[in-house]
């Protein structure tokens, strides 16, 4: 079994999975911000007008991961058992990294929910804070880790 985005006559298509065996399959995505210290520290503080910015881009995270078919097209729709989004602040640079994991036990991955989450909670970060800093930078988005299905186990910055 070949698996393409196209279909015999090169027309896109959802890839067919039904003949895969269904594994516990898991992915980790990452997205950094940069941002004026002052903006961290509001975040910290929790002293922005629009509220808590992490519980929201949190719940913005799972809420995309769980529509990632809705999203991105032929992207297949998903039973995820468990999607985390978490926050690492940091001052230098001033900014923050989200990092989110995605869990199923199915026929294909969770790389697309992971990632969706991650830049989904991060342009909420954005729109939260955009009327105090709108020089903020969404940068890095990136799948970190992958297990489970066919392909295996994949690492960032390790070798197969």
């Amino acid at each position: 079994m070949t698996l393409s985005h196209t279909d015999d006559h090169g027309k896109a298509s959802m890839v067919d999975v039904s003949d895969k065996p269904a594994t516990v399959r898991e992915a980790w995505a990452q997205a950094r911000i940069v941002m004026r210290p002052e903006t961290l520290e509001l975040i910290r503080d929790n002293a922005l007008k629009k509220g808590d910015v992490l519980a929201v881009a949190r719940i913005a995270g799972i809420q995309a991961a769980k529509k990632c078919s809705d999203l991105i097209p032929l992207c297949h729709p998903l039973a995820l058992s468990k999607v985390a989004v978490e926050f690492d602040l940091h001052d230098q640079p001033a900014g923050l990294t989200i990092t989110s994991y995605c869990k199923l036990t199915g026929q294909t991955g969770v790389e697309m929910e992971a990632l969706t989450a991650a830049s989904v909670a991060a342009l909420t970060v954005y729109d939260m804070c955009k009327a105090v800093d709108m020089e903020m930078v969404i940068e890095q988005v990136q799948l970190l880790e992958k297990s489970g299905g066919r392909r295996g186990h994949y690492k960032r910055g390790e070798t197969a």
